[in-house]
């Protein structure tokens, strides 16, 4: 098949956080080397060059319950930061290296106000190569549960830190 008549995959889920504000999220959502502090399935996270935060830092993460070319049991991505937008709270990512078959794989998170009830959004947004064994239904489905725990998460963390430091 010719890879140039292939069109990418893409698409967007989001996640609602009540209570918590957009100023409160951002910070959490930029900490690019500890995601696996918030996101449910991934054992590790860190980063292997620059500085957390900075565009042109790479981490790598391990744990995604996404199935791997088979040589190995645990699936893995090295990932580096892009770019990082402070007045637009948002992130742009890229895989350099995995071995979940993703190739040309870009992400966006944001977060957005909600202003229904003072809370804010998350928005992931990914772009990649269709990938054998994959149906992009299921990928989709995978990355809105996986957003929706992972502002589960955060929320606790603010509330816990609210509480702790007395705010």
């Amino acid at each position: 098949m010719d890879q140039n008549s292939v069109e990418r995959w893409e698409s967007k889920v989001s996640s609602k956080l009540r209570n918590i504000t957009k100023e409160q999220a951002w910070p959490l959502i930029k900490d690019f080397f500890n995601l696996h502090k918030r996101f449910p399935n991934l054992a590790t996270c860190y980063g292997i060059h620059g500085s957390n935060g900075e565009p042109g830092c790479i981490r790598y993460c391990a744990g995604f319950s996404l199935p791997t070319d088979g040589s190995e049991n645990v699936s893995w991505s090295k990932e580096r930061l892009v770019a990082v937008d402070d007045v637009d709270r948002s992130i742009k990512y890229e895989i350099v290296d995995c071995n979940i078959g993703f190739k040309s794989y870009e992400s966006t998170m944001r977060v957005i106000s909600d202003d229904c009830d003072g809370g804010c959004m998350i928005e992931w947004f990914f772009a990649v190569d269709p990938v054998e064994g994959l149906v992009l239904e299921d990928l989709v489905s995978k990355y809105r549960i996986g957003l929706q725990l992972m502002a589960h998460k955060m929320e606790e963390e603010i509330e816990t830190s609210v509480h702790t430091n007395g705010m």
